[in-house]
This record gives C-alpha cells, sequence and structure tokens, in this order.
C-alpha cells in the first residue's frame, strides 16, 4: 500500500512539476504572458507541497527519486503538449532514470 501511495504521489507532483516548468516557458519562450508565468510558479509550489506527503522523510531520496520522474515524464509531456518524437536514446535513458527511481524510494533498507 505505501507503495501504491508513494507511486499516485510520484505521478500528482510530476503533473505539478513538469505543468509549471511548461507554463513558464509557455509563458516567456512563446510569450503568451504572465497569467501563464504565474500559473506555473504556482504549479511549481504544489509540487513541493505535494513531495512533503512522500512516505518516506529523507528530503535527498525524494528530491533525487524525483529526478528520475521529471526525466521520463518530461519527454513524455514533450510527445502529448509539443509533438516531440523522442528517439531511443531518449526512451532508453527515461528508463535508466525510472529503474533508478524504483531502487532509490523501494529498494528494501535494513532499518
Amino acid at each position: 500500500m505505501l507503495v501504491a501511495r508513494s507511486a499516485v504521489l510520484f505521478v500528482v507532483a510530476a503533473l505539478f512539476e513538469i505543468g509549471g516548468a511548461w507554463l513558464i516557458w509557455q509563458g516567456l519562450r512563446e510569450h503568451r504572458g504572465w497569467l501563464w508565468i504565474t500559473g506555473g510558479i504556482l504549479a511549481l509550489g504544489a509540487y513541493g507541497f505535494v513531495a512533503t506527503f512522500q512516505p518516506d522523510a529523507h528530503f535527498g531520496r525524494i528530491l533525487a527519486a524525483y529526478g528520475g520522474i521529471f526525466v521520463a515524464g518530461s519527454i513524455a509531456w514533450g510527445m502529448v503538449a509539443d509533438g516531440y518524437r523522442p528517439d531511443r536514446w531518449d526512451i532508453g535513458g527515461a528508463a535508466v532514470c525510472l529503474v533508478g527511481m524504483a531502487v532509490i524510494m523501494w529498494a528494501p533498507r535494513n532499518g
């Protein structure tokens, strides 16, 4: 149950983190304005808030694992939102990141 809860929190946090970065990108690079940028800043703040609900209390471990989610999620977001087409190296790298995230978060530990 803790793994399922943790996985759901990773998905929600990734949506806020990647979505927030994308909104800021759109606001600045695509000249969509301050409303988009403000939405991005709020979403990034929500990401930080959601991250605190992870069952593991080690800040470094949680942030390191979110790094793996960010890599894979960013590629997926780019495919959906911007028509990005990853090559085999992008997909392989994202898979390595997801495996790393799983090891960081859910490997059995002594104590």
